[in-house]
């Protein structure tokens, strides 16, 4: 057989970038802190890695940002990609370069609009490109690892060799190359020396602590915005200055109409009482509110006679994300 006909029948894995740390650049090889995110670009990334037996390697760049920066453009940008690939017959999967700040936020969203049968990897860095021993090339290797198996599926991300779940995910240190966890659940397995190591299942829609929003795909798209949700904390000497502020921009102040309010409780959800007493007064006014926990571990168990939903086992960033996507039908 031709090598070209060869070539034309390895699978393809696309390396979608949209910037971060792990494209960054620094003055110095020994900087790891005042580097500018999404200098470099995707396709130099992939270059650098070199060939890759057995698969094909796309690249193109989605954006070049900050993840800290992440907004609905680039997510949209994002998912319109992922979906166009994702649909060609040639594609085994697609892997994806993203800053560490937000990277559990695009995950989560990804996995409840689009729901992948194929594997849709994230990968990222906690060094820039320019270090002495940069992070990045390794979890982009170990990513198209991942990409190409046969059995993966899902949203995924992977860092310093774990595979973690798009429900789980956090990101728990400021610097370190493993900077990420999945709490109580663990990652979904590892990455070995080139083999990949399953623990547990892949996540499927609606499964595995998502909930299934492809039915809102196209909504999503053609969104100028997303609905208005904040994130609030409870803490010692919490009141309810913040909420009263935030339900006065509602009444004519010219601010976005605010639809959901997120609050971080205390242990299992909990509330000061001076806090609770003003979301009270936010849900009464329409404005829908759900409780998390600043805790990293555990999950929030509702009890009888509680005044607020819970969000289950999702972060409180995550929980804005779900909460938002939920009102987009209202």
């Amino acid at each position: 057989m031709p090598q070209t006909e060869q070539a034309q029948e390895q699978p393809v894995v696309v390396v979608l970038g949209t910037g971060g740390t792990i494209s960054g650049r620094a003055a110095r090889a020994d900087d790891l802190v005042s580097y500018a995110a999404g200098e470099v670009s995707v396709a130099d990334l992939v270059s650098e890695l070199g060939l890759q037996p057995g698969v094909r390697l796309e690249s193109e760049q989605v954006a070049q940002v900050d993840s800290k920066d992440m907004d609905l453009r680039v997510w949209q940008r994002l998912c319109e990609r992922i979906r166009y690939h994702l649909a060609r017959t040639d594609v085994c999967g697609l892997v994806i370069t993203h800053g560490t700040d937000t990277i559990e936020e695009t995950a989560y969203l990804l996995q409840a609009l689009l729901g992948p049968t194929k594997p849709v990897v994230l990968t990222c860095a906690m060094r820039p490109a320019s270090a002495l021993a940069p992070d990045g090339p390794q979890n982009l290797a170990d990513a198209l690892v991942l990409a190409r198996h046969h059995q993966a599926q899902g949203v995924l991300v992977v860092c310093a060799g774990k595979i973690h779940g798009p429900a789980e995910v956090t990101k728990v240190h400021t610097y370190r190359t493993d900077a990420f966890d999945s709490g109580d659940a663990g990652p979904i397995g590892v990455i070995e020396h080139g083999q990949v190591r399953r623990w547990r299942p892949w996540p499927l829609p609606g499964s595995d602590g998502v909930t299934d929003q492809r039915h809102r795909l196209a909504a999503f798209l053609a969104l100028s915005a997303l609905p208005r949700v904040e994130l609030l904390f409870s803490h010692a000497c919490a009141d309810g200055f913040l909420v009263r502020g935030l339900l006065g921009d509602n009444q004519g102040l010219g601010a976005p109409r605010l639809c959901g309010l997120v609050v971080a409780g205390t242990g299992n959800g909990s509330l000061h009482r001076s806090l609770q007493d003003a979301l009270v007064q936010a849900q009464r006014a329409g404005v829908r509110v759900v409780r998390s926990s600043r805790c990293a571990y555990g999950r929030v168990q509702p009890a009888e006679g509680d005044a607020l939903e819970s969000m289950a086992g999702l972060s409180p960033v995550k929980s804005r994300l779900a909460l938002a996507l939920d009102l987009m039908a209202g």
